[in-house]
């Protein structure tokens, strides 16, 4: 691998150069094993732990197949379903790629008895397949980790409408987090010029996901002017919403576990925060039983903050432990948009609240190819910037999902794969230099 850290480090490699790169016929990755998936039975969640079931392998090189890139990855990240990946929750992630291996002879490579992980990348093409034309050897990209098939009619106005659509490194193999990834062509778009490596990693998932749930019709539809309660807001997805409110002209209301987090939210602009560990917010009596006079307890902190008003969107990902709050404190008429269940999927609240009101709850999950661009598109621009807080190597890459695992990190914890260290891969200082404090101030430096 060293030839092609030196040929994408060099800064003067051509795409003739990079075309001629032998590509190694193995690599290393970050992999669970399909004989380890009973590891953690008979235990908690949080007790389950990444570090012992995450493991960096040399595995074999993948077929190149038509329509497909393999690019040579310099930075990854880690998103909470690599976490679920890692302790093999709601089930193993091997049912995907046996599902997935039945669809085509193509399909069938990712039918493997380890699963390389990892839904974000930042890297440099090295080869594409037949029927590849808008990128090139040498291009230097990032991924979006939507995957379809788009045979059928369905996903051709809202390719997340697919039946086919999985996401990448999570229902599919030869994932981010690894020396070399096996892309579809259409889950590439350009990297951010001003960024490293790490930074241009980090915003992929949960950009595209924040932007699709809060901003696209296909979601909430935010619109100037709207209370947006933002769970997490300092977090890897929550901190794209909150950039998302305040550069819309939305008024974020972010709630954060620390004051540590609540002061990153202010750093980006918010000014409306809700410290929930100071506040000891108990919407669950007991594991069976929630407690509405705590959600009603949360709805007064709310207005008291937005002078009487109830918020028109909840930015919902927790699930289970928030979401009766949630359905609550939104307005007549408004909405709450889901995009996950980190805190368990079997959610309770009480439909008066909904229904008598006229709420709505949309479900909302990653994002079409044309979202994420647009999404990419403002990282470019330096109007969104990534919220990553720190790195890992590839070889620590069990405990970067730990951290995520266990809520100890701020932002996104992105991961070093053929990159030797972090601050390199910039190409355009002068934008860089207009947005620094802002990059830094999202990063809690």
């Amino acid at each position: 691998m060293q030839h092609i850290l030196e040929a994408i480090t060099s800064g003067t490699a051509t795409a003739e150069d990079f075309a001629a790169l032998e590509v190694p016929a193995s690599y290393r990755a970050a992999t669970v094993h399909q004989d380890e998936v009973d590891v953690f039975d008979g235990m908690e969640s949080k007790e389950k732990d990444p570090r012992k079931s995450l493991h960096v392998d040399d595995v074999p090189l993948p077929d190149l197949g038509p329509g497909e890139a393999l690019v040579a990855v310099m930075a990854s990240a880690i998103n909470y379903n690599t976490v679920w990946t890692s302790i093999f929750e709601p089930l193993p992630t091997f049912a995907f790629l046996q599902r997935y291996g039945r669809l085509s002879p193509l399909a069938k490579r990712h039918d493997l008895p380890y699963h390389i992980v990892g839904s974000d990348l930042s890297g440099v093409v090295l080869k594409t397949g037949l029927g590849v034309h808008t990128w090139k050897p040498g291009d230097e990209v990032v991924a979006h980790c939507l995957s379809v098939e788009l045979e059928g009619p369905d996903g051709h106005n809202d390719t997340m409408m697919d039946p086919e659509q999985r996401i990448w490194g999570f229902e599919t193999n030869f994932g981010g987090l690894a020396e070399i990834a096996l892309v579809k062509s259409n889950q590439l778009m350009p990297k951010a010029a001003h960024l490293t490596w790490e930074e241009a990693a980090s915003p992929g998932l949960v950009n595209s996901t924040a932007y699709r749930q809060l901003v696209s019709r296909n979601g909430a539809g935010m619109k100037q002017g709207d209370n947006v309660l933002i769970w997490g807001a300092s977090g890897g997805l929550g901190g794209f919403a909150t950039q998302y409110a305040l550069n819309g002209g939305a008024v974020p209301v972010c709630v954060v576990s620390s004051e540590e987090k609540a002061e990153i939210c202010r750093r980006m602009g918010a000014e409306l925060i809700i410290n929930r560990s100071e506040k000891d917010y108990r919407f669950w009596k007991d594991e069976q039983t929630a407690d509405p006079k705590e959600w009603r307890r949360f709805g007064s902190d709310i207005r008291e903050l937005t002078g009487g008003e109830d918020v028109d969107i909840v930015f919902e990902h927790p699930g289970r432990e928030t979401f009766g709050a949630s359905v609550y404190a939104a307005r007549k008429g408004g909405t709450i948009v889901t995009c996950a269940s980190t805190t368990g999927y079997l959610h309770e609240y009480d439909n008066r609240y909904l229904w008598m009101n006229l709420k709505r709850i949309i479900g909302s999950h990653f994002a079409n190819y044309r979202e994420s661009w647009e999404a990419n598109r403002l990282i470019a621009k330096g109007m969104i910037h990534p919220t990553l807080s720190r790195s890992y190597p590839l070889d620590e890459v069990g405990q970067a999902a730990y951290d995520v695992h266990h809520n100890l990190h701020q932002g996104k914890v992105g991961v070093l794969c053929l990159a030797p260290e972090e601050g390199l891969g910039v190409r355009d200082e002068e934008t860089r230099a207009r947005h620094l404090d802002a990059i830094n101030a999202f990063r809690g430096v």
